[in-house]
């Protein structure tokens, strides 16, 4: 296991990370020293060697802008996501492979965001088939009819959301179940697209 890093490696992995993420490449050792107020170059390279050395970073020599980092570049840009569990008849059910590695979702995330991994056709209807990922954005309040992700009495359900009479009506997309007519239920959130992948199928 790596040793953890000192408080000003940390800062200037953070800087190295965030210009990556900004801009796609890394910063000079200039431009490292100028953020961090360090006079002297050699104090940015004893750093760097600290980083490399602990695995974070790995640099090309004779190159001005050849600093990169180790983990994976979907991840520095935000364009991954946990999955957050499984759909199976509609229900949402708790991932049992805690290390299943994160959906690489560039451009589709958002702040919060989560995956699903849908394992049946129970969703067919709205297109959506076994094998398909879906993509739920944080939310608390939705229009009436929105596909959702809803919470009751401890349970997930990917239900189309209304309120009908002062209580909440969360109705199947397959159509064939009726509907949860309850009281008391939350929003996980709103379904906003579904990906298909066609290399692989379905994983329980």
């Amino acid at each position: 296991m790596n040793r953890p890093l000192t408080k000003q490696q940390q800062s200037v992995y953070d800087f190295i990370r965030e210009r990556i993420a900004d801009r796609g490449y890394g910063p000079t050792v200039r431009e490292i020293a100028k953020h961090m107020e360090i006079r002297n170059p050699n104090g940015v390279m004893c750093h760097l060697r600290a980083l490399e050395k602990k695995g974070m970073i790995t640099r090309a020599a004779n190159k001005s802008r050849a600093i990169k980092l180790t983990e994976p570049q979907s991840k520095v840009a935000g364009g991954s996501l946990p999955i957050a569990g499984s759909v199976l008849g509609g229900s949402c059910l708790p991932i049992t492979n805690p290390s299943h590695p994160p959906y690489d979702l560039s451009g589709l995330a958002s702040v919060g965001s989560s995956v699903y991994r849908v394992l049946d056709d129970s969703l067919v209807e709205v297109h959506v088939m076994a094998g398909d990922y879906l993509i739920v954005h944080p939310a608390q309040h939705v229009a009436s009819g929105s596909l959702v992700v809803a919470a009751v009495a401890g349970s997930a359900y990917v239900r189309y959301w209304s309120i009908e009479a002062g209580r909440i009506r969360l109705s199947a997309v397959n159509g064939q179940s009726a509907p949860m007519i309850v009281d008391d239920a939350s929003i996980i959130g709103v379904v906003a697209t579904a990906i298909r992948s066609f290399a692989t199928g379905p994983q329980a």
